[in-house]
């Protein structure tokens, strides 16, 4: 075949105008209709050629009522009041509902017809979709136009504006001509009467519901790929073919305006002033949400479903449309769910989740918030479809529940891995399940209630589980996530993932490892008393680092240094265009509390305009008088998380709270004063995760932990998270034989206190049995206490997760649950004598530092991390006692943490100009020499008096001694300082300065 000759016609068009050609010949052949330029009326945003055309295929006398071919006032009148109505309600609204105008109402979108509906599908047929190349929009600047609108039956939805790598502009180019180019102000872009306007190159897309100039702020709509930002190659054409062969589908877009669109106008809770927002799904959520839809339509209920999400990727909009239309769903024309209840584990996701599903829920009626008993089972009568409550009323919710047998659920839980655990799971499974309504033969009456109990503990067949986390443990993995097998093992992963290292690529969530600090801190301690007692060192260690870390004086320092730090690198730098805040995260209620007081001290000291909030649960006692968040804080404490977002506050000391499901854009910056590791870390440090328009990045100073912890803590979730292998249930085979092995209790006693607790008895008719095996574990040794009782936990705990899992039952596993669930609060704790008590009575602190190291970047492992099963060992031995001197314990300790370099200001400066100078006051030839030569001769006797009491010091600080033999400018530093003191007032006259 011959090569083209230079010139040759038929050349590939690598322009931008190709790009546009290959999406509008996609869009056409695909159901949409070509629009002209010229059909487009500026000064109402209307395709008047298209609206007209639907019109008179559908209502053709209105075409007539409001003059439509005709320039006259009555168009002008009727497109002037469509104008009013779009720019009132939004687009979406208009199209779902139509307009009133005078006499008649107009239906201007027919939607997705019902299975059967004869006349609503010969309608849904009727609908326009166009698409307009180089749309010419603007009234004022004649020339400007848009790469593509994109128009229903005449109505603007969405433009885009096209860019093409090979021709060296991509979609950031895009995105900066709609900011730049782009009036905000001309009708086609003003809130609301557009969904979306699509930036889009060959690799990627991205989109804004809302033009505000310079403010723009575009979000991806990528496919994501290898984990991460992104689309992946496409074999059969351009990475970005998915955006107009899949999602802008007419049947696509339909679903879209109809189930995930949106103008919402939350409301401040103080000014009570609204704020609308066009609310478009993200293409992971709408990839997950119509994914789980077709399976569980496809495979009906009893399905398990998780959902592998990273903070900040939109989960609470997630929620509320899968849960809106699973009470649609059907398969076989019936519906797959009777009603649809959403689990949240904490109050602040409740509400927003609630508030969600309010603003898309197109009946409100639907929608019902379970806080108190008998509340579910009302809102079922009633004919509520979709139920919302916390995790920790749900229990107690469904206690006094028994819904009939067959009622189908669909169970949306966020936040899985604290959501489905244990006891909660057993009664949400047990009042959904109902009573089966039988007669029993009273013979079989034990048997058969401890069935009961045993299938109540598994997952429900009438109920499929959606489980939503960013954080997924080994338990969830198991529970929720899709089995495969791999490497001879069963693994489970999850149904689908937007993970962590996406959501940053994307800029959805900041990465909040892109600045971490580590502070070292460096202590002396030193023994107050003259005798040298015993101690054990391992505990005699942790108590002496707490005593540090917590002590008046670290936290003034570590406190002064979070301070100058915000004020100096987050203020002065204009982060977050002046409005970040800082979170402390500190280790008890007494810490935040000190920390409270030492930042405000110090604020008040810098003459700062800023003050800190503190936050904690309950009434404590501080210094022996109880104390509250509103009395420290001088407001309630409801009002926390609003006080934050104000001036003058800027620091949030938490005590636990607010460290999980607390999403504030403004937080900018954390201290960190508390170990952290595992799930704790990530979803500690996640807190600064949210995006904002003018976050551009964060800050960790970090006093507690080490880099490498940190790393491993989120590389567990930094990618897809999977299950190395499944919980081996033999081991609760194995459990079991070694607690009967310690004779604690026989098989009799076991089976009496069942029978007796079945049966309804009275609690004096089980302590006896449960005493006598409480007087069988105190005849045990130490580490047959100690084993025992790790192993009776670890099987009640490992049993109450299997017990969901197992397809088949195990009455004796079931009974010995109960049993020891009866026994183990009764067991004392195995004797063991605290041989570290007092320590703190013979220490005092030395000095303290800290030093801040270099900020990093920390590196993820790029890979999917794989956890292990759930661990099902239980029991062990005391580890017996390293008994040492307090001498010893104090040197091992100042060598671990008070390696001081030379910096040091507390305890060098005190040792070279307080101590160091009255041993030399103290030294004859050194005073004769001050008082009888001159200051040359003086000065060769300091330096020799100075190495003397240098030596006499050599026992105790050792480092100084070789610092000042080896190095020979601090040598020269020291006797300088020390002359200067010393010699100051003496017959020589002034010191050389």
């Amino acid at each position: 075949m011959a090569s083209p000759e230079i010139g040759d016609t038929m050349t590939t068009d690598t322009t931008e105008k190709g790009l546009e050609n290959i999406i509008v010949a996609s869009l056409t052949g695909n159901g949409w209709l070509p629009g002209r330029p010229q059909d487009y009326e500026r000064e109402y945003a209307v395709d008047l050629a298209q609206f007209t055309a639907f019109l008179e295929a559908t209502q053709p006398a209105l075409v007539d009522a409001f003059d439509l071919k005709n320039a006259s006032p009555t168009r002008l009148k009727f497109l002037s009041r469509l104008q009013g109505e779009i720019t009132r309600r939004g687009v979406v609204d208009v199209l779902r509902k139509g307009v009133h105008h005078g006499a008649h109402h107009l239906d201007l979108f027919y939607g997705t017809p019902t299975p059967g509906n004869v006349k609503a599908a010969a309608l849904n047929t009727q609908n326009r979709f166009s698409v307009t190349r180089q749309l010419r929009y603007s009234r004022d600047e004649t020339a400007l136009a848009l790469d593509l609108g994109l128009f229903i039956n005449g109505l603007p939805v969405a433009t885009a504006e096209l860019k093409n790598s090979l021709t060296r502009q991509t979609v950031a180019d895009a995105v900066e001509q709609y900011r730049r180019d782009r009036d905000p102000r001309e009708p086609l872009f003003i809130m609301g009467r557009c969904v979306a306007h699509f930036a889009v190159d060959d690799a990627e897309v991205r989109f804004c519901t809302g033009l505000q100039g310079k403010a723009s702020w575009f979000l991806p709509f990528n496919q994501g790929w290898n984990d991460g930002a992104g689309n992946p190659p496409n074999p059969h054409g351009l990475r970005t073919a998915y955006f107009w062969e899949e999602v802008l589908r007419p049947a696509s877009l339909t679903n879209i305006l109809e189930n995930y669109a949106q103008i919402i106008a939350p409301e401040h809770p103080k000014t009570r002033k609204k704020k609308r927002q066009q609310i478009f799904p993200r293409y992971q959520q709408l990839d997950v949400v119509r994914r789980l839809l077709a399976h569980a339509g496809e495979h009906g209920v009893g399905q398990r479903y998780l959902i592998q999400h990273s903070a900040g990727s939109g989960k609470s909009n997630s929620i509320a449309w899968l849960a809106y239309q699973l009470v649609g769903l059907e398969r076989g024309g019936q519906p797959v769910f009777d009603s649809v209840v959403v689990v949240t584990d904490r109050r602040i996701l409740d509400k927003q989740i609630r508030d969600t599903i309010g603003h898309f829920a197109q009946v409100g009626a639907t929608v019902g918030h379970a806080e108190h008993s008998g509340d579910l089972r009302t809102f079922l009568q009633g004919g509520k479809k979709i139920i919302i409550t916390t995790v920790q009323k749900f229990p107690f919710i469904l206690d006094e529940i028994g819904l009939e047998a067959g009622r189908r659920f669909a169970i949306v839980i966020d936040e899985a891995h604290s959501s489905q655990s244990g006891r909660s799971a057993a009664a949400m499974n047990q009042a959904m399940a109902g009573d089966d309504g039988e007669e029993h033969d009273p013979e079989d009456l034990i048997n058969d209630t401890l069935e009961r109990r045993i299938q109540t503990r598994k997952m429900l067949t009438n109920a499929s589980y959606f489980a939503f986390t960013a954080t997924p443990k080994n338990k969830t993995l198991e529970t929720f996530g899709v089995p495969f097998h791999e490497d001879g093992k069963v693994k489970h992963r999850p149904f689908h993932v937007y993970s962590m290292k996406q959501a940053i690529q994307e800029g959805f969530i900041q990465d909040v490892l892109q600045n971490f600090t580590p502070v070292e801190s460096y202590y002396r301690l030193m023994k107050t008393v003259e005798a040298d007692p015993e101690f054990d060192t391992k505990k005699a260690q942790k108590k002496l680092r707490r005593y540090v870390e917590g002590h008046e004086h670290a936290i003034r320092i570590k406190a002064e240094i979070m301070v100058d730090h915000f004020h100096e690198q987050v203020i002065a730098l204009r982060k977050l265009g002046g409005e970040a805040r800082a979170m402390v995260v500190t280790g008890s209620i007494q810490q935040a509390i000190d920390y409270f007081h030492a930042i405000q001290t110090y604020l008040a000291e810098r003459k700062s305009s800023y003050r800190a909030i503190v936050a904690f649960s309950g009434e404590p006692e501080y210094k022996g008088v109880k104390v509250t968040e509103a009395g420290l804080n001088g407001f309630p404490s409801n009002d926390i998380a609003e006080k934050i977002q104000e001036d003058p506050y800027r620091f949030l000391v938490c005590a636990d709270k607010f460290q999980t499901g607390y999403d504030e854009p403004l937080l900018h910056t954390m201290y960190v004063d508390k170990p952290l590791s595992g799930i704790k870390a990530v979803q500690t440090l996640s807190r600064l995760n949210r995006a904002h328009p003018k976050k551009h990045d964060v800050f960790v100073l970090d006093f507690q932990n080490s880099t490498d912890g940190i790393r491993k803590s989120f590389e567990d979730y930094y990618r897809t998270t999977v299950l190395s292998d499944e919980t081996d249930p033999n081991k609760l085979h194995d459990l079991k034989a070694d607690l009967d092995g310690h004779q604690v209790y026989a098989q009799a006693d076991v089976d009496t206190l069942v029978e007796l607790y079945l049966n309804g008895a009275a609690r004096d008719r089980l302590d006896p049995i449960l005493d006598a095996c409480t007087a069988s574990y105190n005849d045990l040794d130490e580490d047959g206490q100690v084993d025992f009782k790790g192993k009776a936990k670890a099987f009640v705990r490992t049993y109450s997760f299997l017990a969901a899992l197992l397809p088949y039952t195990t009455p004796g596993w079931e009974k010995l649950s109960i049993f020891l669930n009866f026994l183990i609060p009764k067991l004392p704790a195995p004797k063991e004598e605290d041989l570290a008590r007092g320590i703190l009575e013979t220490i005092d602190m030395d000095s303290y530092r800290v030093e801040r190291k270099a900020a990093v970047q920390v590196q993820l492992k790029d890979a999917d991390a794989e956890l292990g099963p759930v661990p099902v060992e239980g029991g062990g031995h005391l580890s017996e006692p390293e008994l040492d001197r307090l001498s010893n314990i104090v040197k091992a300790f100042n060598d671990q943490f008070g390696n001081i370099p030379w910096t040091d200001a507390d305890r060098l400066r005190k040792l070279i100009t307080e101590e160091i100078p009255v041993m030399m006051a103290a030294d004859v030839p050194y005073q004769n020499a001050l008082k009888n030569s001159d200051r040359q001769n003086a000065r060769i006797e300091h330096d020799r008096a100075l190495r003397r009491v240098l030596v006499g010091l050599m026992k105790d600080h050792t480092e100084l001694f070789k610092q000042y033999a080896d190095n020979a400018d601090f040598k020269r530093f020291v006797q300088n300082t020390v002359f200067d003191l010393t010699s100051t007032g003496s017959e020589m006259g002034p010191p050389r300065r």
